[in-house]
């Protein structure tokens, strides 16, 4: 318990915890309530599930460039300006469902735009969660958002139901567009610490992708959890996308039903986040997501068999037990992968897999759904769940929690007998290495390593090439686009790739010559 409350020792994660509490409460009041408002419009299997195509399809959308956004510009005021554009929009939603003004294809519009201000948020606020809290601190920082997230769940349908019921359809509706007011002052009483810059110019938007896309492609750890996360969320989506019509139709519920089973997700999450230490540590990172997956798969037959409501809060509670098992692990596990300069990027890619696997998921299911009925749509997702855990098991998570991927500066800046303009180049550098002979697999092996830190931090057409005049005398080159992508590298070095080049060099016979070359204009 001791570690599971360590973040909140820290007043500014306190504060950004307290208010994000209450925006949640907020959205989930909303994804309830508009998921319960389709129903009253149609019983359409497909149009309900569209609903929750609609919440999560912005976040495949526009998750990377948001988070391109948050590595390029001050995230603090990013924010602000998103969550005013999300109060707005909240607002007049509010108000045409209060006027009886809605259709389905309103429901579903406003709800992709609200989200997409979510979406330009996610990845602002994911990233600034290492700004809030110390690294040792950061695992139990995740899990307790993980925390947060889930009390909103628990709290906010069953409060959007009651409301529904004793109000109103649009109560939930203005509540939720007032709810983020709290997060918008959090971020303007947060006073973040000014980080210490390279005097570099920040990277353009088109670029920031491109980096952020291509230290993705070649980040191990990365690929891993982003893997593992398809392997879950894609059959996990099905009961999101269908859980209105198992209440509605199976059971003959009503919004208040609703409520309390998205409640009782929330509320097995919550327990499920207590239990997390104890389960990593009899199961491990991998075990533990395992596990999650077969919950998950349990939870989506019970579901399917439910006609009373006691079997569908059953399954609710296993379904946000395993929910949060995966969710937290698999978060933290992109966390570890990212160093600061593209953690908005990375964090955006993960949210970008995360929620277009679910949007992916909720059109096929809800698809299903429509032919085969719910039940059979639910046991389908259910034995696909089982399935994927022996395909995904071999992407390892959290791979990268011991590496220290902090910038280590200590790159000498290059040599040069003039100015070189930022936008020059393609430059190509070449670094010239002399091996034993009886040393040379592993110098082989540490230059493949290597190989993949240049990539991640910016170079390409990388190539690794021995003498054949002169055995042992090796050349490794690398081009990067321009002199200021070279001087970038400089400053996304970290200790890791420090030690990694330490164990190079003491295999070396000399010191090793680098050189410089430019594309002549």
């Amino acid at each position: 318990m001791t570690n599971a409350l360590a973040p909140f020792r820290h007043p500014a994660y306190a504060v950004m915890w307290s208010a994000t509490l209450f925006a949640n409460i907020g959205t989930w009041m909303y994804a309830a309530a508009a998921g319960w408002l389709m129903t009253e419009l149609t019983t359409d299997p497909l149009l309900v599930s569209l609903v929750q195509v609609s919440a999560t399809l912005p976040m495949f959308l526009l998750a990377l460039p948001a988070g391109a956004l948050a590595d390029i510009v001050n995230k603090r005021v990013l924010l602000i300006i998103v969550e005013c554009a999300i109060v707005l929009l909240g607002s007049l939603f509010a108000a045409l469902v209060w006027l009886d003004m809605i259709t389905p294809a309103r429901l579903l519009a406003f709800t992709f735009l609200v989200e997409a201000g979510a979406a330009l948020a996610y990845p602002g606020w994911q990233s600034v969660v290492p700004q809030l809290v110390p690294r040792e601190d950061l695992p139990a920082a995740v899990a307790a958002n993980s925390v947060g997230v889930n009390a909103s769940r628990a709290i906010g349908p069953a409060l959007g139901g009651a409301l529904t019921v004793g109000v109103g359809l649009s109560a939930p509706f203005w509540l939720n567009a007032f709810s983020n007011l709290g997060a918008i002052g959090a971020l303007l009483w947060w006073r973040p610490a000014v980080k210490r810059g390279g005097g570099l110019p920040a990277e353009r938007f088109a670029g920031a992708m491109r980096s952020g896309l291509r230290y993705a492609r070649n980040s191990v750890a990365l690929r891993a959890t982003l893997r593992r996360a398809v392997g879950f969320f894609i059959f996990a989506s099905a009961y999101w996308a269908l859980l209105p019509l198992v209440a509605r139709t199976q059971i003959g519920g009503g919004p208040t039903l609703y409520g309390i089973l998205l409640g009782a997700i929330g509320a097995g999450a919550i327990g499920g986040a207590f239990a997390l230490p104890w389960l990593r540590t009899r199961l491990g990172t991998d075990g533990t997501v395992s596990a999650a997956a077969v919950g998950t798969a349990l939870a989506l037959a019970l579901f399917g068999a439910a006609r009373e409501p006691w079997s569908a809060l059953a399954a609710s509670l296993i379904a946000g037990v395993s929910w949060i098992a995966a969710v937290a692990n698999l978060n933290v596990s992109a966390q570890f992968a990212l160093p600061e300069w593209v953690r908005g990027r990375g964090l955006a890619l993960y949210a970008t897999v995360f929620f277009g696997a679910m949007t992916l998921g909720a059109g096929v299911w809800g698809q299903v759904a429509a032919l085969a009925g719910v039940p059979g749509a639910l046991f389908a997702a259910a034995a696909c769940a089982l399935l994927a855990i022996p395909i995904t098991r071999r992407w390892k998570l959290q791979t990268a929690a011991g590496i220290d991927l902090t910038p280590s500066m200590h790159w000498p800046a290059p040599v040069v007998r003039s100015a070189v303009e930022h936008d020059a180049g393609p430059v190509m550098v070449t670094i010239e290495y002399h091996v034993d002979s009886q040393k040379r697999g592993e110098f082989l092996d540490a230059i493949e390593r290597m190989s993949r830190a240049r990539r991640r931090d910016g170079a390409y057409a990388w190539g690794i090439f021995e003498d054949v005049a002169n055995p042992g005398r090796f050349v490794e080159t690398f081009v990067v686009e321009s002199w200021l992508e070279h001087l970038r590298q400089h400053e996304r070095v970290t200790n890791a790739d420090r030690l990694l080049e330490e164990r190079l060099r003491s295999l070396l016979r000399a010191e090793p010559v680098i050189r410089h070359l430019i594309a002549p204009a």
